[in-house]
């Protein structure tokens, strides 16, 4: 027989009367607790299975930013990637509107379900880039789009209400590589090296059905080269742990070996060998797009979804805690509109009075 022990408000605790050992929280049926599995099992191994049906319930938000120069394939290597046309009303510029344009932040925002799975998906674009004559600064708004995601996400997470931030923090980089040079532009260098530290940063050669096999791997080889000469910090896949299955070990040593992904992007639908494929229709044949003995498209959506929590993990805890740490050492905190103001005396006194749960006291005056 079960008898309940008084214990504190709110809390129960079971015993058995015959020998007074605890009983583990198994499922309560007619007053009685039976255990449905095998003796011993307690049930916090269902835990993760929690989580899964929280995350599932309350979506996943990421935010991938596209940069390189005009008629690279960025948007339609996007809309190919996630199945979707996020700029149905695009005009292209011509080449005298881009002598005086500059470079520009287009967000794009779509909710992505599949299979019950939600994705507030944010595509950041920057028409523009490298268009210009004189391209020195061409990168200066890009960079203070990533500093100001990251000063509202600290501005959000330092108020009242953390409950409910919206993340747009950028969490990936693809940056479009031209496969028309012999490697990294100096441009592209300079990019990369300012970036390196506030972005997890993805090269990706763009249009590879330019290139032979030989030429793409040559390609390959030299920017991987350029990247290490200059110190060039660009993202890096994680090691598959020891107990992983051999499958996951060897999908992740093909991804690492394709690094930067070369890539071909296509929206239409051509029919080869008796199906219907997207790919781009030549002359001398068909290059499909999700083909991986024809380009690394698939490669690179593999290593975009099946990392998408890593992405965001390095992007809090590397360069959003890197940041973070940076504005905190000037000693400053944030105000309403996201200035950096001074810490007062009697405005730490304060917080450590909140810290304590005490009240504050009546003539402070912050």
């Amino acid at each position: 027989m079960w008898v309940e022990q008084p214990k504190a408000p709110h809390e129960h605790t079971y015993y058995c009367d015959c020998d007074s050992s605890p009983l583990s929280p198994f499922a309560l049926q007619q007053g009685q607790f039976t255990n449905p599995e095998t003796p011993g099992y307690v049930g916090f191994a269902n835990l993760p299975n929690q989580v899964h049906r929280k995350s599932v319930k309350k979506g996943f938000e990421f935010t991938l930013m596209v940069v390189g120069e005009s008629g690279l394939g960025k948007s339609t290597l996007i809309n190919s990637l996630f199945l979707t046309d996020l700029y149905p009303e695009r005009v292209i510029p011509g080449a005298a509107e881009k002598i005086e344009r500059t470079v520009q932040i287009e967000a794009s925002t779509v909710e992505i379900e599949e299979r019950g799975v939600k994705l507030r998906l944010t595509v950041v674009d920057t028409p523009g880039y490298g268009d210009a004559i004189n391209s020195q600064d061409c990168f200066s708004t890009i960079i203070s789009y990533i500093d100001d995601q990251f000063e509202r996400y600290l501005h959000d997470e330092s108020g009242l209400n953390r409950r409910h931030i919206v993340d747009n923090r950028v969490h990936c980089c693809f940056y479009f590589i031209s496969p028309l040079g012999h490697g990294l532009k100096p441009l592209d260098v300079q990019f990369m090296k300012a970036i390196h530290n506030k972005v997890n940063v993805v090269p990706v050669i763009a249009k590879a059905d330019t290139l032979t096999l030989r030429e793409r791997e040559r390609l390959k080889r030299r920017i991987l080269d350029e990247i290490d000469e200059h110190g060039i910090k660009i993202y890096h896949l994680p090691d598959a742990e020891s107990d992983e299955d051999e499958d996951f070990k060897e999908q992740t040593r093909i991804l690492k070996a394709s690094i930067p992904f070369a890539v071909v992007g296509s929206n239409q639908q051509i029919e080869a060998k008796g199906k219907k494929v997207r790919g781009r229709l030549y002359p001398w044949g068909v290059v499909e797009v999700e083909n991986p003995e024809h380009n690394d498209f698939l490669k690179l959506r593999t290593m975009l979804i099946t990392h998408m929590q890593d992405l965001q993990e390095v992007t809090q805890d590397l360069h959003y805690e890197n940041f973070r740490s940076d504005r905190l050492k000037r000693g400053g905190r944030l105000s309403s509109h996201g200035y950096v103001l001074p810490l007062s005396p009697a405005y730490v006194l304060v917080c450590q009075l909140a810290f304590l749960h005490l009240p504050p006291p009546q003539t402070t005056d912050i």
